[in-house]
């Protein structure tokens, strides 16, 4: 939801309250009891004179009360309306809509929202970090991706108990529309583990930035929507800065080029199966139903795959390298910031338009790929930093065209 921008209520109510007329000529307007300054008005604008002392409640101007009915009329909310207030500061300008604008720009509801990007990032940020951190000297993405569902689903178990929110019920038909979703975002989730343990941070977001090449190609195959040719034609940096990249990154290998591959696809399906399985609930309760979901599609990979050398050597030599408690902390604390960036990231993308999502996304992805070269010092080639910088302005350029195109489809259903 876009949030709106409440503007001043000077500005409705003159535009709301109509002047009366009548023959003079041009007139005097005093405001010495409100501003201390006079105004010139056009021939037949009414003065108006203060009554009594000016009343410093809502709902007041010039010392009169307006009746509720005029207000409803011209403004969503009762608010105390200042109509001299930028005349009377000097670096408001001269007219009223350059104050409107400051303060609508810092309301509330702007500064909310920007708390919420701020708050996607750096959960995104710290938990590539430390996911990365701990597959240096425990690589088994398996096991770790069963942490990363299994510390959220713990924390949406508290928060059912406690009421925040409150847990909504689920019916067999709607277990069965999340089921393919929950499976999809599992497999996805893990292959993208296997990748991040495989080859670098960075090279895995930049094989990640194909995602919108699989959406169109899902959407124009599978589910038979026509996808326009601009936007075939955006895609076509994204695959050539992906392929740039591939071939001169230093950590390459096809484990890892492959899971991050096979990640696209998964996400793809999800977001195909999610159109699907619209239901009336909440996008925290719904995430929350999809982790529980999805940790039993995990478990069982998990236990045959990684499961014998784990208890063989795999615990044993992380303990034995970081020690005991450093080791369950970083574990507790990866699932937790994978969780909370998730949950954040959704109620962020439940509050700004399509565009701003598109763009916010591309940034995520900028803000993951510069901090994990920065904070593990990963060697890049030229060609290899060109090819990334090509494949995200594919993107940047993929999600304008694509959120322009949802922009206009929304108008045309509104009209």
């Amino acid at each position: 939801m876009e949030s709106r921008v409440l503007t001043g209520g000077a500005t409705a109510i003159r535009g709301g309250l109509p002047l009366l007329r009548k023959p003079a000529a041009v007139m005097k307007f005093t405001t010495a009891a409100t501003c201390g300054s006079n105004r010139d008005f056009p021939a037949g604008a009414v003065t108006a004179k203060p009554v009594g002392p000016l009343i410093a409640g809502p709902n007041s101007i010039w010392g009169r009360q307006l009746r509720p009915a005029i207000l409803l009329e011209t403004s969503p909310k009762r608010e105390s309306v200042k109509p001299c207030s930028a005349a009377a500061s000097p670096s408001a300008g001269s007219s009223d809509s350059s104050g409107d604008a400051k303060v609508g720009f810092f309301n509330k509801a702007t500064l909310t929202t920007g708390f919420f990007f701020f708050m996607w990032y750096f959960l995104n940020v710290i938990f590539n970090i430390l996911n990365k951190k701990i597959y240096n000297y425990f690589p088994y993405p398996y096991f770790v991706s069963v942490i990363h569902l299994a510390v959220g689903v713990v924390y949406c178990l508290v928060s059912w108990a406690v009421g925040l929110p409150k847990r909504a019920p689920i019916d067999s038909t709607q277990l069965k529309l999340l089921t393919p979703v929950a499976f999809c975002h599992a497999l996805g989730h893990v292959t993208s583990n296997v990748s991040f343990a495989a080859v670098a941070v960075s090279f895995t977001h930049t094989i990640k930035a194909l995602e919108p090449f699989f959406n169109a190609a899902a959407s124009q195959f599978i589910l038979g929507q026509q996808i326009p040719l601009a936007l075939w034609l955006s895609l076509a940096p994204v695959v050539l800065g992906v392929s740039m990249a591939s071939l001169t990154e230093l950590s390459f290998n096809w484990l890892g080029f492959t899971s991050a591959m096979i990640s696209n696809i998964s996400f793809t399906y999800r977001s195909i199966y999610s159109k699907k399985a619209m239901t009336d609930m909440d996008s925290t309760n719904v995430y929350a139903y999809i982790s529980i979901i999805a940790l039993i599609f995990c478990l069982p990979p998990a236990i045959f795959i990684e499961g014998p050398q784990l208890l063989q050597h795999g615990f044993n030599d992380a303990i034995a390298k970081v020690g005991l408690t450093k080791f369950v902390t970083d574990l507790f604390w990866v699932g937790m910031f994978y969780h909370l960036y998730n949950q954040v990231a959704t109620n962020t993308l439940e509050r700004v338009a399509p565009l701003t999502h598109a763009v916010g996304n591309v940034l995520k992805r900028v803000f993951v790929i510069g901090f994990s070269i920065v904070i593990f010092g990963n060697k890049i080639s030229t060609q290899t930093g060109i090819g990334t910088c090509i494949a995200i302005a594919g993107v940047a350029i993929y999600s304008f065209i694509k959120a322009q195109m949802e922009e206009e489809k929304r108008q045309k259903k509104a009209a």
